[in-house]
């Protein structure tokens, strides 16, 4: 019997051998778009402070705009591929992943299961070719963790609605052409595709952030914005509609936040090689050691967790609470691979010639946005007890 292989440091438990050719082969295009195009201007997009809106066509010609999504010039690619899609784009940046998130995943999906087939037609080809881009009006500045109290109103007036409100950390705001914005109403919670043009609809940047730097955020105001009849989402009644949209945002996450994992590992794992203390690389010393095997060993369970989690996508057997158990997880993991990352690095960690504060502060808003930490784990308190504990 041949003795078997030492393990790969950067692919400890051969997780690459159960994916299929397909799936490796998209994530090969998607590594190597990274490679090429984000990783060598990302830290001066993060520095700056801004998205380079051209990144959207390109992304569009990639094909991972809404890739999953079938039909209307989308990939229909399995949830699988998509999730590897994930990892890569967050490997370069946690703000291009939630772009790519946003717009596929949140602002396309929203159409693609909500909207009527006029809507479909007319707004998701072009946002898969990132022609027009799209973002998610759902939080508010008083309403994140508990959107049924939105106060974002919608009344009808004649044939039309008149909406009225404001939504705040809203990732692509003001580059977008086009919110789907969610209201209160005298029907319920309701949807509407609001393009940015519209008489009322104004939207401005947040600034100052430290985190997501290389990511557009802004608050958006609805002043009285008048819309026809069809722009209203007709299948979406209630708030499932947003936390079913939001659900699928949730499942990229779970994929992305192990990419930006494994940047900060495969940078300290690096480093530990050849920065020299006491004649010694850092790596032969026991403490560094430990932080190395601990950063390995969370990435690892977690890359298997959305591996899992996607293959029961693909099955159509995942169910929300499911992909709750793993943003919780993976996005706790991500955050402490980066801090460890960072501590291996020294004082090193904290300049933009590496990459791990980037990610680490990215991460701060991946481990807080598409549901807190504690919003994650109420909902699997709730799946486990039957109880549920949010007030």
């Amino acid at each position: 019997m041949t003795a078997p292989a030492k393990p790969d440091p950067l692919d400890f438990l051969g997780i690459d051998a159960l994916l299929s050719d397909e799936e490796r082969l998209v994530r090969a295009n998607v590594r190597d778009f990274v490679r090429a195009r984000i990783l060598p201007q990302v830290a001066e997009w993060f520095e700056q402070g801004r998205f380079p809106r051209e990144l959207a066509r390109e992304l569009g010609k990639l094909g991972v705009l809404g890739m999953h999504l079938h039909g209307y010039d989308c990939a229909g690619t399995s949830a699988v591929a998509y999730g590897l899609a994930c990892t890569e784009i967050e490997a370069g940046d946690s703000g291009i992943r939630s772009f790519v998130s946003v717009q596929g995943s949140l602002a396309m999906f929203a159409i693609h299961h909500w909207g009527s087939e006029e809507q479909k037609r007319e707004w998701l080809p072009p946002m898969a070719r990132g022609e027009r881009i799209g973002c998610f009006g759902l939080s508010e500045p008083d309403f994140g963790s508990n959107p049924s109290g939105m106060r974002t109103f919608a009344r009808r007036d004649g044939s039309d609605w008149i909406v009225r409100g404001t939504k705040t950390w809203i990732s692509n705001g003001s580059i977008s052409d086009v919110a789907i914005v969610w209201a209160q109403s005298d029907e319920g919670i309701r949807g509407f595709i609001v393009p940015t043009s519209t008489k009322g609809f104004a939207a401005r940047e947040i600034e100052k952030k430290l985190s997501l730097r290389a990511s557009v955020t802004s608050e958006l105001v609805l002043d009285d914005c008048r819309l026809p009849a069809g722009a209203l989402l007709p299948e979406a009644k209630g708030l499932g509609g947003p936390l079913t949209c939001l659900s699928e945002a949730r499942f990229g996450i779970i994929w992305g936040a192990m990419g930006a994992a494994r940047a900060c590992y495969e940078c300290a794992l690096e480093y530990s090689k050849t920065r020299v203390q006491f004649e010694r690389p850092i790596g032969a010393f026991q403490l560094v050691q430990r932080r190395l095997v601990e950063m390995l060993l969370e990435l690892e369970k977690g890359t298997l967790l959305a591996l899992h989690l996607g293959r029961m996508k693909d099955r159509g057997h995942l169910h929300a609470s499911q992909v709750s158990f793993g943003k919780l997880n993976n996005a706790r993991a991500a955050l402490e691979i980066a801090r460890s990352a960072r501590a291996v690095l020294g004082a090193n960690g904290v300049t933009l010639e590496y990459p791990v504060i980037r990610h680490m502060n990215n991460l701060e808003s991946v481990f807080t946005y598409e549901g807190t930490d504690e919003i994650h784990t109420l909902i699997l308190g709730e799946a486990i007890t039957g109880e549920a504990a949010f007030t």
